[in-house]
């Protein structure tokens, strides 16, 4: 080793390792050597246990980290002269986090693990330099992924706005011509003809059946988009919960019976009188059974269930349980499912129908019971063990609300 190598190794260790004594300096050029690679060398294979640390001389290295198959790799930073690349996997013993390949030819002073550790173990010095730029990096990287997170709330925030302007529009667009077609339907179903001709009487059914469907799509459509944008009139009065269940019950005894499912009603008796707004409460719960009925097969059973809790802050309470026999859910979906428009499993392959097993819609039904719990200060949440179509773990939906909802209500 020439003594030019020596004074280039001794000028990169002060710029690397700012404020530790000359001895030591000369102890580590004693243990590394210089090498230069060329351009797309790779120095660091990232998930790779390697024994080399570097310290760029010369020319500069991309520092990248693999997010995904589809979406490649992310440049983490440049390394130039003077940064050290590798410290952190040697001092913890684990696989290289990053990959590190030459953008250009490429000098750097290596120094091997177990001299590594021997310079570390004697050289406080070392040691908070290393700390000091590991800290320095992990604060460069917190304003990069905050810098990130930023962004892409942004742009969530405004894809968000579309599918709220995407609701309005469709359902006010719907509504109309699906209003002239029920009129039709009705006015049809009146001549003597038709309603004497069997055939054209099942026609008629099909196609009345198949409007009124799409009239509760868009009611769904235009309950989210007043739930969102905070336009949905809010009269909190006493609710007789007897009576919500008795009349959730009764819209479902077709599907029930069609489904030979059973639906089973306990409302404990201490259970108390909330003060809610009827029409949302019944919407939610009818919302929740549905996605029961939908999830369960033939022969299965739902249950609702209400009884009395104490929320946070010692608030009064009630608790509203929907449980199913049904597919069960994977954890991963247990947030997701709240969202507008959210599917679960492959859409092209569910059935049509409101309630039919596993059966389509519009991913809208859930957001709006998270809608109206937060309108009424309360919480909605899923639980489930995962989706077995074999053993049927089921599903249980738990929506808390308060006795008497706080004032100002935020939608």
């Amino acid at each position: 080793m020439s003594e030019a190598q020596t004074v280039d190794k001794l000028s990169l260790l002060r710029l690397a390792f700012q404020g530790i004594g000359e001895g030591e300096l000369r102890e580590m050029t004693d243990v590394s050597q210089i090498r230069t690679y060329p351009p797309d060398h790779v120095l660091c294979h990232e998930g790779a246990y390697e024994d080399i640390f570097y310290i760029v001389a010369d020319g500069s290295a991309v520092v990248s980290k693999k997010i995904s198959e589809e979406d490649g790799e992310r440049v983490l930073r440049i390394a130039g002269r003077g940064d050290l690349i590798g410290e952190m996997a040697l001092i913890q013993n684990v696989a290289r986090s990053a990959t590190v390949r030459a953008s250009t030819e490429l000098t750097v002073l290596e120094m091997g693990k177990k001299d590594f550790e021997t310079m570390l173990g004697r050289s406080p010095g070392m040691a908070l330099n290393i700390m000091r730029v590991t800290l320095d990096r992990f604060r460069a990287n917190d304003r990069a992924a905050i810098e990130d997170l930023q962004k892409t709330n942004k742009v969530l925030r405004q894809l968000d706005r579309n599918k709220l302007e995407f609701i309005q529009v469709a359902a006010h667009e719907l509504r109309t011509p699906l209003t002239v077609l029920k009129g039709y339907v009705d006015l049809l179903g009146s001549i003597n003809d038709i309603r004497d001709n069997a055939t054209l009487n099942g026609v008629m059914e099909g196609i009345n059946n198949g409007v009124n469907r799409l009239h509760e799509i868009v009611n769904a459509m235009l309950d989210v988009n007043r739930i969102d944008n905070q336009t949905f009139k809010i009269s909190f009065v006493p609710v007789p919960l007897k009576r919500v269940f008795s009349e959730v019950a009764g819209d479902f005894t077709q599907a029930l019976a069609e489904r030979n499912i059973e639906l089973i009603i306990e409302q404990e008796p201490d259970t108390p009188l909330i003060n809610a707004e009827p029409v949302l409460l019944q919407k939610a719960l009818s919302h929740l059974i549905v996605n029961a009925i939908k999830y369960t097969p033939n022969g299965g059973k739902v249950k609702l269930r209400s009884r009395s809790i104490t929320m946070e802050n010692n608030t009064p309470g009630v608790e509203f349980s929907v449980k199913d026999t049904g597919i069960g859910l994977d954890p991963e979906h247990h947030e997701l499912i709240f969202e507008k428009f959210y599917q679960v499993g492959d859409v092209a392959i569910h059935s049509s129908g409101k309630t039919s097993f596993k059966g389509g819609g519009p991913g809208l039904g859930l957001a709006i019971v998270r809608g109206v719990a937060k309108a009424h200060g309360g919480k909605v949440w899923v639980e489930s063990k995962g989706c077995d179509e074999i053993n049927f773990p089921g599903c249980t939906f738990y929506l808390q609300m308060p006795v008497e909802p706080p004032k100002p209500i935020p939608l």
